[in-house]
């Protein structure tokens, strides 16, 4: 049975700490052309689809989109999760994967891996690499089914659930089976998230040095550029990363 996968990226030019992050420019492109690059390369996804918002100061995404051939949904601000059953629905999804807009250095062969997880002999209704953190904050992927999504859409009525979408899957460990991929060497003490303007700083410079020469690059060429400018790493070392209650 072929499975349609669906990649679904929330965005929105409103961010609280950083407005219209997710369009500044690096070397004259924008920031989230460099991420739609990459996940392009990912071999698992069926389709890539931004989910927006109905407000006008959203258009300017929606004319991303339509200059870069991508598939599109507007929906409720707040309600994100309202927002991510809509694209799924409206793309026949049978698996959703959750990515959200502020990430442009997601590692493609990493979103590949989390599929081919979902897909494993476990047969899990959620996989993430972030229940236990040990990832660097900036390559979040979460996998899960469309049934689960379309559950959640319509059981629950927390704001929390309803704004980040998945914590109604996998705080019912008891319903869903999860799936949690950790790395050995705990990385999360690196920020690649984009919510502040010294996490674009530390990104713009990371893309700056890394892309012209390889713009295919993973996530231990950032690594390795990182080793060779530690001190790259004070740029957003302060930012604390907003915490979500999982009980």
């Amino acid at each position: 049975m072929i499975h349609k996968v669906v990649a679904i990226i929330q965005a929105r030019m409103t961010s609280s700490r950083l407005p219209g992050k997710v369009l500044l420019p690096i070397l004259g492109r924008p920031m989230f052309s460099y991420q739609i690059e990459r996940l392009r390369k990912a071999t698992r996804l069926s389709q890539i689809v931004v989910a927006t918002t109905v407000n006008a100061t959203d258009d300017p995404i929606v004319a991303f989109c339509l200059a870069e051939g991508l598939d599109y949904v507007r929906g409720s601000e707040h309600d994100v999760l309202s927002r991510y059953v809509l694209a799924a629905r409206e793309n026949t999804a049978d698996v959703v994967v959750r990515i959200t807009s502020d990430c442009p250095l997601l590692d493609p062969d990493l979103v590949d891996k989390m599929v081919e997880e979902y897909f494993g002999d476990t047969h899990p209704n959620y996989v993430s690499n972030m229940l236990n953190p040990t990832w660097p904050y900036g390559m979040a992927v979460e996998v899960f089914s469309a049934a689960a999504l379309y559950e959640a859409g319509a059981e629950s009525s927390d704001p929390v659930e309803q704004e980040h979408v998945t914590p109604f899957i996998y705080r019912r460990p008891d319903r869903y089976r999860l799936s949690s991929i950790t790395l050995q060497e705990n990385l999360c003490g690196h920020r690649w998230t984009v919510d502040t303007p010294e996490d674009f700083e530390l990104v713009s410079r990371i893309i700056t040095e890394l892309y012209p020469e390889r713009p295919d690059f993973r996530m231990a060429d950032v690594l390795g550029l990182l080793e060779s400018h530690p001190d790259w790493l004070l740029i957003n070392q302060h930012i604390k990363q907003k915490k979500i209650n999982v009980k």
